[in-house]
Order: C-alpha cells, then sequence, then structure tokens
C-alpha cells in the first residue's frame, strides 16, 4: 500500500525504500474482481504471468524497474515522453499490480531472469537501457553484472547503494547489508513449484482503502484510479519481505570489495536528489547528508563512463521531475545510439 509512504520515520526524509523496509500489507483478498484492464501484456513465464507495457519505436529500447512498492504506471508521464524518440518497457515485479507472485525467494537474480525472458518472449531486443529507481538500481545493476551484453546503458534514478542508512523507527537507522545472513544466493528458477505458491491471507486481512497521496495527483485520472486500486492489494507480506531480505545479501558482498569499475565502461548516469531532508536519529543529520552523497558519487563510479546529475526533486523523481528523468534517459539513449560515450 502507499500509505506507508506517510508514516516513515523522518530519519529518512522522503519515500521509496526507506518506507518500505517497515511498510508490509497483504493482497486484499478481492483483487481480481476490482482491477482494472492492465495497459500491457501478461507473459506467461511458467505458471505465472508478468505485467509489461512497452510503447514506442526506436532502438536501444528503454526498461524500466520500479521502487519498492511502486508499480509500472508511475511511469507513465516518463513513458509517454520516451516513446516519442525510443522504444521503452515499463513492467510489474512478480507479486505487484497486475503481475502474479512468482517463484522464491525474491532475488535479484530471480528478478532478472523474469524480466528478462518476459522481453524475450514479446521479443523485445536487446542490448537494453536500464532504467532502475531506488530499489530498482541495485535489481538493474545486478542485470548488467549477470547479462552485460544485454545491457547498453544504466540511468539510476535516485537509486539504493551499499551500506545506505536507512530508517527503522523513531530515531532509528540500519545500515543495507548490515542484516545479511551470507548465505549462497540460490539460482532463480522460472517454472512455479509448489512451495513457490502465497498462503491465502488471513481471515479479516483486506486493508481499508488509502488516500491517493498527493504526489500521484500530477498523473492522468486513470493513473491515479490504478493507483488506488493497486496500493492496497499489490503485494503479499512474505514477497515484499522476501525482497528485503535477500537484497541484504547483495549489499553485503558489495560492501565486502571495492566496487569502483566493476562495470567497466557501460555508460552509466546517476541522478541524484540535491537535499536528503535527514533529521537527526542516531547519527547526525549532517552525517546522514554526507554519506548519502558520498555513496550516490560511488555509483558513478562502477563505471569509467559515467555522469552524475543533481536534481532539485524528492525521491520519487518518475512522477515529481518527469521532464528531467526523461532528459537523462535522452542523453543515454543517444550516447548508446553514437558510440556509448557520455
Amino acid at each position: 500500500m502507499k500509505s506507508w509512504k506517510s508514516s516513515v520515520s523522518s530519519v529518512a526524509g522522503t519515500t521509496g525504500i526507506y518506507a518500505a523496509l517497515i511498510g508490509l500489507c497483504l493482497v486484499s483478498a478481492n483483487a481480481a474482481d476490482t482491477a482494472p484492464k492492465p495497459p500491457g501484456k501478461l507473459v506467461d513465464l511458467g505458471g505465472h504471468k508478468l505485467h509489461v507495457y512497452c510503447t514506442g519505436k526506436g532502438s536501444p529500447t528503454v526498461v524500466v524497474e520500479n521502487g519498492l512498492g511502486d508499480f509500472s504506471f508511475d511511469w507513465i508521464l516518463v513513458q509517454l515522453q520516451v516513446s516519442e524518440f525510443a522504444r521503452i518497457c515499463t513492467y510489474d515485479r512478480a507479486g505487484y499490480a497486475w503481475s502474479d507472485p512468482g517463484p522464491m525467494p525474491r532475488t535479484f537474480d530471480q528478478i532478472n531472469l523474469e524480466l528478462r525472458d518476459a522481453l524475450a518472449k514479446l521479443h523485445e531486443k536487446g542490448p537494453y537501457i536500464l532504467v532502475g529507481h531506488s530499489y530498482g538500481g541495485p535489481v538493474m545493476r545486478n542485470f548488467a553484472t549477470v547479462y552485460p551484453k544485454d545491457t547498453a546503458g544504466l540511468v539510476f534514478v535516485d537509486a539504493a547503494f551499499e551500506g545506505m542508512r536507512v530508517g527503522i523507527g523513531p530515531k532509528q537507522t540500519m545500515r543495507l547489508g548490515q542484516e545479511a545472513k551470507h548465505r549462497d544466493i540460490p539460482p532463480p528458477h522460472e517454472q512455479m513449484q509448489a512451495s513457490d505458491k502465497p498462503p491465502a491471507p488471513p481471515a479479516g486481512a483486506v486493508p481499508p482503502p488509502s488516500p491517493l497521496d498527493a504526489m500521484y495527483k500530477v498523473l492522468p485520472d486513470e493513473q491515479q484510479k490504478q493507483q488506488l486500486w493497486a496500493q492496497d492489494t499489490f503485494v503479499l507480506e512474505f514477497t515484499e519481505a522476501s525482497q528485503r531480505e535477500w537484497s541484504d545479501e547483495y549489499f553485503a558482498r558489495q560492501l565486502a570489495k571495492p566496487q569502483a569499475g566493476t562495470l567497466g565502461s557501460i555508460p552509466i548516469i546517476v541522478l541524484t536528489r540535491a537535499e536528503g531532508g535527514y533529521e537527526d536519529a542516531d547519527v547526525p543529520a549532517t552525517q546522514l547528508e554526507q554519506e548519502r552523497k558520498e555513496g550516490q558519487a560511488k555509483l558513478a563510479q562502477l563505471s569509467s563512463n559515467s555522469r552524475q546529475i543533481t536534481l532539485k526533486s524528492g525521491h520519487n523523481m518518475e512522477v515529481e521531475a518527469p521532464n528531467d528523468v526523461t532528459d537523462a534517459i535522452r542523453k543515454m539513449v543517444e550516447a548508446v545510439r553514437h558510440g556509448g560515450v557520455l
């Protein structure tokens, strides 16, 4: 649900991945009865379907990965603009909006496999420009690592990074990666197994309707209605919890060794908000802000071919600064079309 976005600890200062660490909800029992018609296609991946929405023409194709608790239609303002000069695909991860719950656990590798296979089944040709917002940033970073031949460029949209401090309660923070249990990451699988199926929600689990967050009122009426539907029906608790749990394993691995240059010369654009909006917590707000800026700068250091752009925006740039996000994607598209140098 989206209501957790306003209840996160003030230490976070923004929305997105911070709030997702403490916000959970159960899927509505009557979701199937109230679901609006999906704008894209439902791709069968072997017992579960993934919703993918592609528009526009022109290579390379842009592929968007959402933040935690976010949906494909959050990107409609960007998608409409990008469609004028390139092909763009948005989608909903397994368990979100129109997409069925998928195989467990919800590792980055699992998410990447599903996305890559769905694009292949839709005959969407790579290599792709990968756009990752918040939690979607490290997911797409992993995609570029696992499938380098399918990656033409990366655009990080206020993306999460290893060691980033997030709010977990009043005046309390934790670092992404510190909760890792240092387990082997299991190989992904496409076919749904009996153990992957979600449990039925308990009686009375239907959450009360949440009001539309003010930032989504810039969206067209249709997408506002989709937001109201999806925010209270989007994912089972076990799916969201699995994503957070296994992301820590990846962050811990990144913390364990230097990351500068690990993506070679893949073109990367890093979109960073100008101000974090922090308040003092178990560490001073000035320290939180300094660590945020250093972490965002390190994302640009992943490649020798990168550019960092600072925007006057909140965390949800796709709705708060869609023109700036579109401009960054345009820069990446043009760079890839002309040799890949930013």
